[in-house]
């Protein structure tokens, strides 16, 4: 079942929406229950996601934005939008494990370009993605999305990041031309 526009609500979350998207974002990858859908980082990363500071002061920030995808009053899926100039910034992307498969995340994704070209003006969207994550790069790539071949490392010995479990984390840039 393709997850349409017609059966979700987008609206921008507020500071009261915080824990709901912690809960969200730690479920789609972290622990035993993301196990339920494809984008788990279970056995790459222990340990949080994030935590509510962050998410608030994403929420907060003068420059971006959270949007919440809700369906029958819940929210199901969210994702950080970030004004950089000429681009766009892509993060805190999750999608609750049980909705993940049936179109709901790139539904998301679609709003997220859609919002940043017209809000903002943005001719590019960037997100950074971890290289080892290749299941989820390639699911970006379908999208139009490119590999920069840009990387950056992982913040070893910061737990707000999550607690590594190898030795070879890192992010690589991917960047989708929107025009």
């Amino acid at each position: 079942m393709d997850a349409t526009a017609t059966d979700l609500v987008f609206r921008d979350a507020t500071e009261a929406d915080v824990d709901t998207l912690v809960a969200l974002v730690e479920s789609a990858y972290r622990g035993e229950s993301s196990r339920a859908g494809w984008t788990t980082e279970a056995d790459i990363l222990q340990g949080q996601r994030t935590d509510p500071e962050g998410v608030l002061d994403i929420v907060a920030s003068p420059d971006g934005l959270v949007i919440t995808a809700e369906r029958d009053g819940r929210i199901v899926a969210c994702c950080q939008l970030e004004h950089r100039g000429d681009h766009a910034y892509f993060g805190l992307f999750a999608v609750s494990p049980t909705a993940q498969g049936g179109g709901l995340g790139r539904t998301v994704l679609a709003e997220a370009e859609r919002r940043a070209r017209t809000a903002w003006g943005a001719t590019e969207m960037h997100m950074t993605v971890i290289t080892v994550r290749e299941d989820l790069i390639a699911w970006y790539e379908r999208r139009g999305y490119r590999r920069t071949g840009r990387m950056t490392p992982f913040p070893y010995g910061d737990e707000r990041f999550g607690i590594p479990q190898r030795a070879d984390l890192r992010f690589e840039l991917l960047v989708k031309p929107l025009a």
